[in-house]
């Protein structure tokens, strides 16, 4: 064989091996392309969470500005999804009052949640002389006066949805819910042994 066959020979295996590999990256390409149409028409919907309760086991201002608390709540999620499904991977669930964290943030399971299905936790929240900003004592101390204390029930975690046997990649997930405690009347909650429950049924704002 001449050495110009052999030139000829190695011409036609590069132009096969380009060949093969266009090949290859148009099929991946129309795979990519399939999932995200599929995915533009489906359009996943954020899931819808509610603060059903909050029921208070301790609550206590401490010197010279430390918290103690001891809640246990009730929160829910809506898939409003009629065909993706949610993977929650890792969700943390937590207290603040006026932007800072008084609770440690409590571990939920890991779940997945059907089209249109429920899903509903029941954490308790912790936070043991928990070191607060002065400014906020004061706060505390005249909310608890007026009546009436705002704390917020946060979530903070990671999702995935599911298409088909298509599972995207992790969304962050922040959620906050309002819990208006009403402690100036006792009478506004039912008494569960030392403890008292609030009937809070509280819409939250969600972001993915």
């Amino acid at each position: 064989m001449s050495a110009k066959d052999c030139g000829h020979h190695d011409e036609d295996r590069k132009k096969f091996y380009r060949r093969l590999l266009a090949t290859f990256l148009v099929f991946i390409i129309l795979i990519l392309f399939i999932i995200l149409l599929i995915w533009l028409i489906l359009r996943p919907t954020k899931p819808h969470f509610i603060l059903q309760d909050a029921t208070i086991y301790a609550f206590n201002i401490s010197t010279p500005s430390s918290l103690t608390s001891n809640i246990q709540i009730t929160i829910s999620s809506r898939n409003p999804n009629d065909r993706i499904g949610i993977y929650y991977d890792k969700v943390d669930v937590y207290a603040s009052y006026h932007g800072q964290q008084i609770t440690l943030p409590t571990s939920l399971p890991a779940t997945y949640q059907g089209h249109k299905d429920i899903t509903v936790w029941s954490p308790f929240l912790y936070g043991n002389a928990v070191p607060i900003a002065p400014f906020l004592t004061v706060a505390l101390n005249q909310d608890q006066l007026a009546g009436t204390v705002l704390i917020n029930i946060r979530v903070d975690g990671r999702i995935r949805w599911k298409v088909g046997s298509f599972i995207s990649g992790r969304y962050r997930l922040y959620v906050n819910c309002p819990a208006y405690i009403n402690f100036g009347n006792k009478n506004s909650g039912i008494a569960v042994g030392s403890a008292i429950k609030y009937q809070l049924v509280m819409d939250c704002h969600v972001d993915v």
